[in-house]
């Protein structure tokens, strides 16, 4: 049972690594899309170097890797009491941000982040990503929205009594994004942090 467990979490860490992004930049413009922009591999790097159609097929692609990784894991491994799916859940997030097929290079893993927690505890995911919405509509700053979004996850799990393991696994990711966007925060003291729709490029999520 343990190897069929890590067998999983291996798959999903594997899936998380399919970096949309690059493979959008790569087959559309023929491009690294890390040589470019904010070099971050990700949505909002995709917006600002290829425009909104590409940005919003990665987005919807990155949300669903996450959303497949925790299915997969809770259909192999139904037993609701087990880590697997929490675990793949990290590592689907992980392999977005080191992806093995890319040189460990890779996006900061916002939206897969979205799609697993979404799958996992569907309504405190949701109101943290709404909120997170509702943030980077106002202030423009996709990296404020993306650490407050999912500071606000494992403090909405523990409000609706959710699993500890998820409570657990929630706080991980935040510290994981949080890290992910450490040189925004430097940005964001200093004032040159980038707007969402700025003509600039600078490091966003």
């Amino acid at each position: 049972m343990l190897l069929s467990d890590i067998c999983v979490v291996i798959i999903a860490y594997l899936l998380g690594s399919v970096s949309f992004s690059i493979v959008t930049a790569k087959l559309s413009k023929g491009i690294d899309i890390r040589q470019h922009g904010s070099g971050n591999a990700g949505a909002t790097n995709t917006l600002r170097v290829l425009g909104k159609g590409p940005a919003i097929a990665v987005l919807v692609l990155d949300i669903l890797k996450g959303v497949l990784a925790v299915v997969i894991a809770k259909w192999i491994i139904p037993d609701l009491s087990s880590w697997v799916p929490a675990a793949s859940a990290l590592a689907a997030i992980c392999g977005h941000t080191w992806p093995i097929f890319f040189g460990f290079k890779g996006g900061k893993g916002v939206a897969t982040t979205a799609g697993v927690m979404l799958t996992l505890n569907f309504v405190p995911a949701l109101i943290a990503f709404v909120i997170a919405i509702i943030i980077m509509a106002i202030t423009r700053y996709v990296s404020v929205g993306s650490i407050i979004g999912t500071a606000l996850i494992p403090l909405l799990m523990w409000l609706n009594g959710t699993d500890s393991t998820e409570i657990l696994l929630a706080t991980l990711v935040f510290v994981l994004v949080t890290f992910r966007h450490r040189s925004n925060l430097v940005k964001l003291m200093n004032g040159t942090e980038n707007k969402l729709g700025a003509r600039k490029t600078g490091e966003q999520s």
